[in-house]
């Protein structure tokens, strides 16, 4: 590891796993950010009583998600520079504070990104992406891992083009070309950031600090966790204080806890030694990307699904608000029952048993309260926060990491 003022930075795979004190910070602007993501939503998916339904829920849902998407793929590009390289050096800090600022640029811009904002949140995103390999560049000297920030600097290059000129055109060509540019970014990442004449690089033999990316993610999960109690409890302050409002909101906020148990009983104690293990660590940790940000998008959706509850309990759903109050419970158990094979190698029947019965029983709760549905969501979560834990532990010892990585 290289000293934190100077020297060549150079990769750090056995860094220190805790996360530096500018990481959390970095990690507050997306706090703020995911609950403007969820203030869209809930504006974007048309779920008042009377509002637009059908194609303009899908549309808006979808442009929303966008947005999250980006946010995410700015946090994870940050996340594994500083699993990679040491996060005390000087040029790393300077990659943190220059996302940083970029993210709650992107934040503040959120509610009108397809309209008035969207410059300013393309500018931010291509700032942000941008900047992180040119540094890089910089600051590894010869190191043969220049050769990768080229190319993704290139990529960046070629793609914050489209989100630039997408800023600039009307809603549908710019949600067109900030698709494609997003698409292609992912696709590049997936694939060892190919440029012709530059090759492409082998994910599994990128060095990671495992330990420090599990943290990285396990912190990002309870930044999206932390924004639904956030929702729920600016819902309920913000509407009477009826009997069926404070239901609701008590059945938000054990929803929240049982999510959380969900979630660190036991695949998400143990990720930094199931990263440890595996035999490809950029493997599981580019896996765990994947899983965690299915489990983020619902957590968003739960979110959104907790606001309208809260504000209409006593009103009977449309199809776009169970998808919020059980599709969202339905993402995340789909993300945990990857996570636990990621960890464990294998998936525990609870949680696409009761996945399947959410989503079978939507029929049904279209004719009652959507305090009923939310009251159910919470109900089944919490039949598979209990049903494996204590079976699996019973007369042994805590269950080992067991990647199949």
């Amino acid at each position: 590891m290289v000293a934190q003022g100077g020297g060549r930075l150079l990769p750090s795979p056995g860094a220190a796993g805790r996360a530096t004190f500018l990481e959390l910070f970095f990690d507050l602007v997306y706090v703020f950010a995911l609950t403007r993501i969820s203030a869209r939503a809930f504006e974007d998916l048309a779920l008042e009583p009377g509002g637009a339904q059908g194609w303009a829920a899908v549309t808006g849902g979808a442009k929303t998600l966008l947005l999250l998407l980006a946010l995410w793929w700015v946090w994870q590009g940050t996340a594994w520079t500083t699993s990679r390289y040491d996060p005390h050096h000087f040029w790393l800090q300077c990659i943190v504070i220059t996302a940083l600022v970029a993210s709650m640029v992107m934040g503040v811009a959120i509610p009108r990104a397809f309209s008035d904002t969207a410059l300013m949140f393309a500018v931010a995103y291509v700032v942000a992406q941008v900047s992180r390999p040119l540094i890089l560049l910089l600051a590894l000297g010869r190191h043969p891992y220049r050769r990768l920030k080229v190319r993704m600097a290139v990529v960046f290059t070629a793609t914050g083009t489209l989100w630039i000129v997408g800023a600039l055109l009307p809603t549908n060509p710019q949600v067109l070309l900030w698709t494609t540019a997003l698409a292609a970014e992912y696709l590049a990442g997936r694939f060892g950031w190919p440029v012709p004449g530059l090759g492409r690089s082998t994910v599994s033999k990128w060095d990671i600090g495992g330990e420090h990316l599990a943290e990285r993610y396990q912190q990002f999960f309870l930044i999206a966790l932390g924004e639904t109690i956030l929702v729920a409890g600016f819902a309920y302050s913000a509407g009477p204080d009826y009997g069926t409002h404070m239901v609701a909101f008590g059945a938000a906020l054990a929803t929240s806890i049982v999510l959380w148990r969900i979630y660190v009983q036991r695949a998400g104690q143990i990720l930094a030694h199931a990263v440890a293990q595996a035999r490809q660590p950029a493997a599981i940790g580019r896996s765990a990307a994947d899983t965690h940000l299915v489990m983020v998008i619902g957590l968003t959706a739960t979110a959104i699904g907790y606001e309208l509850v809260i504000e209409h309990p006593l009103d009977r759903p449309e199809v776009a608000w169970l998808a919020m109050v059980l599709g969202g419970p339905v993402l995340f158990l789909a993300g945990r029952a990857r996570f636990e094979y990621e960890v464990f190698g294998r998936v525990s029947p609870s949680r696409w048993i009761v996945a399947l019965v959410l989503l079978g029983s939507i029929p049904v709760l279209l004719h009652a309260a959507s305090l009923v549905a939310s009251a159910v969501a919470a109900v089944l979560l919490a039949t598979v926060a209990v049903a494996d834990a204590p079976r699996r532990a019973r007369g042994g010892p805590p269950e080992p990491a067991a990647p199949p990585f």
